[in-house]
């Protein structure tokens, strides 16, 4: 594609989804009235990319987001696709196929459209030959006694430009690190260099706060009684008007529910960030200490204050490991000593699969719903309480042990003790996720286009 000048005036973007199981009205709602020039779809995390590669083992056309088709055949209609772009990293562990599934769904709907894949963020067979310390064992990878699945480096906002200069509609991508899923657009078009540091810290400052959507204006924020927020059965989403320079006001759409004020800011602002002084990304070492968020008016907030120093040297990398099988029962028990007989329940099952079927002692896990099972024996368990929800899970070393633990939870029904009802089970095969770095000139982002006229 040629050159192209840089814009002078302001940009739109909004924030589509802030993670894989997000809502689907709240990105309609702003395709449809938030004068966007990109709407941005951040569904992808460190566990869900692993789990991705888990899937495209079994099919060489998954590894996508699955809600991917769901998301485009709601939006697409209702975006003027001549002005605004959609960015996702729905693409998971297989962009290309991904690409494939919003293209399809463009045919469906009588739509043409220019779609892009961004690649390159697989660097399983580096990772390989490189042999690098694993953050959480401290040891080379080599020496990992568990079966290595994939390696997803985190791209930055330059591998998301050089897929913009395609100018795709809708641009798909795998491991790009969340706030430069905002921040590409932003360099793309304001032509911002890759070593201007502060500008580049005040992009991502406001992708950092953007990516997880419905967070920035009250959803998870949000507490009855010490920080209320209205409306949150029709939580609005968020957008950011960015000019040249980087300055920005955060608003979201007239009508909507939820809050954006300074307060759901600062919460988002600190979220995920150890060092606020020193957040690494692939694009630029932010700097958020000296950030300010002034209102201007409901739900309208300037965001000022952000720089930024020079980026790593080398790019964090997603590892994924087979994590063996997880099984998983509940049953619920109400009533007059409901706690015993959940208890009572819980030692049979956990006896059972320890003594019956060979499972180790230490891979079970016993948890009663209800009494404090959330605080891990830091809290009391009560002495009685009216309803108790009793679940058994397990780690196994295949499917077949693991459906075993939802069947012996199942089998209390009839088998003791008295009273209990609404059993459920499942089986999972599972990963095991942790990080290492890679030296950035061995990651070599490509992007590639398709259209349907």
């Amino acid at each position: 594609m040629s050159a192209r000048a840089p814009r002078s005036g302001p940009l739109r973007l909004g924030a589509g989804a802030g993670f894989a199981g997000d809502r689907l009205d709240p990105a309609v709602d702003l395709a449809r009235r938030g004068d966007l020039d990109y709407l941005v779809f951040e569904c992808l995390g460190e566990r869900t990319v692993a789990a991705g590669q888990l899937r495209r083992l079994h099919d060489a056309r998954a590894g996508y987001d699955p809600l991917l088709g769901t998301r485009m055949r709601a939006v697409l209609p209702a975006a003027d696709l001549g002005r605004t772009r959609i960015i996702t990293n729905s693409g998971a562990a297989n962009p290309e196929a991904a690409a494939d599934v919003v293209l399809g769904v463009a045919r469906d709907l009588g739509l043409p459209l220019r779609v892009a894949a961004l690649t390159g963020d697989d660097v399983l067979a580096a990772v390989r030959r490189l042999d690098p310390v694993v953050w959480e064992t401290g040891v080379p990878l080599s020496e990992s006694s568990e079966e290595l699945l994939s390696a997803n480096a985190y791209l930055g906002s330059d591998a998301v430009r050089l897929a913009l200069e395609e100018e795709p509609q809708v641009l798909v991508t795998g491991r790009v690190a969340d706030p430069s899923l905002y921040l590409g657009p932003l360099s793309h078009e304001f032509g911002w260099r890759d070593d201007d540091w502060p500008t580049l810290g005040t992009g991502t400052v406001l992708g950092h706060l953007l990516e997880c959507a419905g967070q920035l204006t009250g959803g998870y924020f949000a507490d009855p009684v010490t920080k209320p927020v209205p409306g949150l059965a029709r939580l609005g989403f968020p957008f950011a008007e960015v000019a040249a320079d980087g300055g920005a006001v955060l608003g979201k759409l007239s009508g909507t529910g939820g809050r954006l004020d300074r307060q759901t800011c600062t919460e988002q602002l600190l979220y995920e960030v150890d060092d606020p002084a020193a957040y690494l990304t692939p694009d630029v070492t932010a700097d958020f200490s000296r950030v300010r968020f002034t209102a201007l008016g409901e739900d309208s907030v300037r965001v000022e204050g952000a720089t930024g120093g020079p980026r790593p040297d080398q790019l964090k990398v997603t590892l994924g490991f087979r994590g063996g099988w997880l099984g998983e029962g509940q049953i619920s028990y109400a009533g007059p000593r409901a706690l015993d007989r959940a208890r009572l329940a819980g030692d049979i099952v956990r006896e059972r699969l320890r003594d019956v079927h060979g499972l180790n002692e230490d891979a079970i896990t016993v948890e009663l719903i209800g009494t404090g099972a959330a605080f891990r024996g830091l809290a009391p368990a009560p002495d009685s309480v009216p309803e108790v929800r009793l679940r058994v899970a397990a780690h196994t070393s295949g499917a077949e042990l693991a459906q075993l633990v939802g069947w012996e939870v199942e089998s209390l029904y009839t088998n003791g003790p008295a009273g209990g009802g609404g059993a459920r089970k499942s089986s999972t095969e599972t990963v095991q996720v942790r990080s290492c770095l890679i030296p950035r000139d061995l990651v070599q982002p490509t992007a590639t286009v398709q259209e349907n006229r």
